[in-house]
């Protein structure tokens, strides 16, 4: 009899991984182009366009199955991403290094994507469902190291180097890719070798008309399930719930580091990981953590309300920071933190209603549409927020930002459901508690 691998050997740093390119694509790569002198403008579209993976991410999982084992996607997405991060580093140097970083940088999107998939069914294969709640917490802990890790740590050592090599732009971020290539490399050695084979691990049966099939009957479920009326409704607070973020999301990074001159802040990258990729992203989680305690305690219908407010108005630190323009990194990370507390608690109402809607057959796939579609509702507005704010400047960006929030509450307010769902109850709570800590990808 094989003796089964313990899970601390490979949970910790599969999860580290499935996380880390998840941050470089969508954090680390604006703040690397904004250094090598993009707009906002063009940081806003190109950078936007990296998130299509994640949003068409449930199309094609179906059909990872039918071709090799999860074990198999998992190691040789690994080594992709691996070799996507070498690519990057190899041709920042270069005359063309936009447009081959730009596809470097999608290729490791869709590698990281289908990474996604495969890593979190081998999770639901090797391990039984008390093994799978007892390293909820685990998984979810080291996807958020390799969150910090990504925009906080690695901006910061960015920084240090780019003193120490005086302030040579590309040579440092050249660097910084070659060693997480390195990494990757060693993920993937390490894995190929410290991951169990377990014996239901198998390539499925089945031909890609059946998986077409089964994938168009999905859709048409998802979008039957309640009235027109009703579906309408869901697919507006999918969409638009995060309006307000989708239009900051790129723009707080260059508002950070932009200088006082051209309406930003002036932070170092040693400050910008510090205030943005530490402090605001603990203050996410411990939002998240509150949120998922509250809505177990006493439902969703007590809450729902108070959490459009946090993830809305604490945008107002943008406005304050805007006009002060204070330098203080104790006032700036106080405000990011406020703020990105406010979004865990608020986002944990989003992750609820996701899950209420995606009850019934096709449970898992519907989820994954959810978070497709609500994906999507970040990307489009957030391809053009660079426009707006070259157009209007920073303070009235994120004055037009705030009279967003007003599309968040319009939103919600058309939304039925059950009042009492997400309230604790004796069975079948795992499921719950694991999606409302398990950050977004």
């Amino acid at each position: 009899m094989t003796k089964k691998t313990n899970p601390w050997a490979w949970v910790p740093t599969l999860y580290f991984a499935e996380g880390l390119p998840n941050v470089l694509v969508t954090g680390l790569a604006a703040v690397m182009y904004m250094q090598m002198g993009l707009t906002d403008a063009e940081l806003g579209l190109y950078t936007g366009w990296l998130a299509l993976p994640w949003v068409v991410k449930p199309l094609w999982s179906p059909f990872v199955d039918l071709l090799k084992t999860k074990r198999w996607w998992v190691t040789a997405m690994q080594l992709l991403i691996g070799a996507a991060l070498a690519g990057i580093a190899f041709t920042i140097p270069t005359a063309f290094w936009f447009q081959s970083t730009m596809f470097f940088f999608f290729v490791m999107a869709f590698a990281s994507a289908t990474h996604d998939i495969s890593a979190d069914g081998f999770y639901m294969i090797e391990l039984n469902e008390h093994e799978q709640a007892k390293f909820v917490g685990i998984r979810n802990t080291f996807y958020r190291v390799a969150v910090i890790f990504g925009n906080g740590v690695l901006v910061s050592l960015a920084g240090v180097l780019q003193v120490l090599f005086r302030n040579r732009i590309a040579f440092t971020w050249s660097l910084i890719f070659y060693g997480l290539a390195g990494l990757f490399i060693a993920l993937w050695l390490y894995h190929g070798i410290n991951m169990p084979r377990p014996k239901d691990d198998r390539q499925a049966e089945g031909s890609i008309a059946k998986v077409a099939s089964g994938l168009r009957e999905m859709f048409v479920s998802y979008f039957t399930k309640f009235p027109l009326k009703e579906t309408l409704a869901v697919l507006m607070f999918l969409l638009f719930y995060r309006f307000p973020e989708a239009l900051l999301n790129t723009m707080t990074k260059t508002f950070l580091m932009r200088p006082n001159a051209s309406g930003g802040l002036g932070l170092s990258p040693q400050e910008y990981g510090l205030a943005n990729g530490t402090v605001g992203l603990v203050g996410l989680l411990l939002g998240g953590i509150v949120g998922g305690i509250l809505v177990s305690r006493d439902g969703m219908k007590r809450w729902l309300w108070p959490m459009v407010c946090a993830i809305t108005l604490p945008d107002v630190v943008y406005i304050i920071l805007s006009y002060t323009l204070t330098s203080d990194i104790f006032i700036v990370s106080t405000c990011l933190f406020i703020e990105q507390f406010g979004y865990g608690l608020g986002f944990t109402a989003l992750t609820l209603y996701m899950l209420y809607y995606s009850q019934g057959a096709y449970k898992t796939s519907h989820y994954a549409v959810c978070t497709g579609i609500s994906y999507l509702g970040l990307m489009l507005p957030g391809m053009v927020s660079g426009y707006i704010k070259d157009a209007v400047g920073y303070r009235m960006f994120f004055i037009i930002v705030m009279a967003s929030c007003a599309v968040t509450f319009l939103v919600t307010a058309f939304l039925k459901f059950d009042p009492q769902f997400g309230k604790r109850r004796n069975d079948n709570t795992d499921d719950m508690d694991e999606h409302l800590t398990e950050p977004e990808n």
